[in-house]
């Protein structure tokens, strides 16, 4: 049996956009040289913001869009050669996409789906009420889906896509828009559904630092359709281990203060934001001789230290050092 649930060799995606209807097509880079390997049982994640090429690596192998190069197999199929052979072995949930038929009750709209891979009603019925009770919507199996609250009708789509038992689940953005306790629940039955059985997969996108760290085996950053790095959580935070990480409690920066921190030599990563009476700095050193300049570049400027901290790195740091940026920073990219 192939050993990799999802591999993927040279994919790229390449989109043309006419703006109007006389010029050439302009091209869009949404997937560029992506190398893959995900193992059969791992709870892979990718991570990276809009505009990323997250959905469209979903796209490509969920047999939904065609790459523009390279080769994806998943479940040991081609996604080109043998799309009708991969679809019965996988399904998706996507955040924020509508539940179904609104007038149509939770158990109705989850049954219907359930018909179109073919699961024989007594089957489907007690998938369904089995799902619910896990989820914590068992009361809810002949409400109308338009009588739902925006988690618990996230929470329905969540059942719809695990009720046919994938052999390789697509999870983008499940919890995105979802209060924490929604979320929480989702993630919890993420766990519980890949423990039942070691040899299901999960491909999780994402753009919450949080839940990668708490869910994945493995992670792969993506930025403009490139992959920056793949590895487990804690390998790649590991690699910030040797970089001192610091927070500095201040009072309010102005002018060109913030420009001065992040010219001090030995500073690699530089970022502030205002709080309640004053500000945050975030410092990546080279070593933690350079904290002393940076304390000298407070006192220059009559800036008033009120709290300093050394802290752990996060996978929001090891996406600091690969991108340049913050998440927050490169949010808003129009191709996903």
């Amino acid at each position: 049996m192939e050993s990799q649930a999802i591999r993927t060799e040279g994919l790229g995606r390449v989109y043309k956009i006419r703006e109007r209807k006389k010029e050439e097509p302009k091209e869009r880079v949404a997937l560029k040289d992506v190398n893959l390997q995900i193992g059969r049982g791992e709870l892979f994640g990718l991570l990276g913001p809009n505009g990323a090429g997250k959905t469209t690596l979903i796209k490509i192998l969920t047999t939904l869009l065609a790459p523009s190069s390279g080769r994806a197999w998943v479940a040991g199929h081609d996604v080109l050669g043998e799309p009708q052979a991969i679809r019965p072995l996988i399904n998706m949930v996507s955040g924020g996409e509508s539940s179904g038929y609104g007038l149509l009750t939770v158990r109705e709209n989850l049954w219907m789906f359930s018909q179109f891979y073919g699961m024989s009603s007594r089957q489907a019925n007690a998938r369904i009420r089995q799902l619910l009770e896990v989820v914590g919507l068992a009361d809810r199996l002949n409400t109308k889906t338009s009588d739902l609250s925006t988690g618990m009708r996230q929470k329905v789509n969540v059942v719809r896509g695990f009720l046919t038992d994938p052999m390789v689940i697509f999870l983008d953005e499940p919890t995105l828009g979802l209060d924490v306790g929604a979320a929480r629940d989702v993630r919890s039955f993420i766990r519980s559904w890949m423990q039942e059985r070691p040899e299901r997969t999960v491909l999780l996108t994402t753009h919450y630092m949080v839940e990668a760290d708490d869910l994945c085996d493995r992670v792969a950053i993506i930025n403009l359709g490139k992959v920056l790095a793949c590895d487990t959580p804690t390998a790649l935070k590991r690699q910030l281990q040797k970089e001192p990480i610091f927070r500095l409690e201040v009072s309010p920066l102005d002018g060109n203060q913030p420009e001065a921190f992040s010219q001090i030599p030995g500073v690699k990563h530089f970022q502030h934001r205002a709080v309640d009476g004053g500000a945050s700095l975030e410092f990546i050193l080279e070593n933690e001789d350079v904290l002393p300049a940076v304390v000298g570049q407070l006192t220059q400027n009559d800036i008033h230290l009120r709290n300093l901290e050394k802290r752990e790195p996060t996978l929001e740091d090891v996406f600091v050092k690969l991108v340049g940026r913050s998440m927050e920073d490169v949010e808003g990219g129009e191709i996903s």
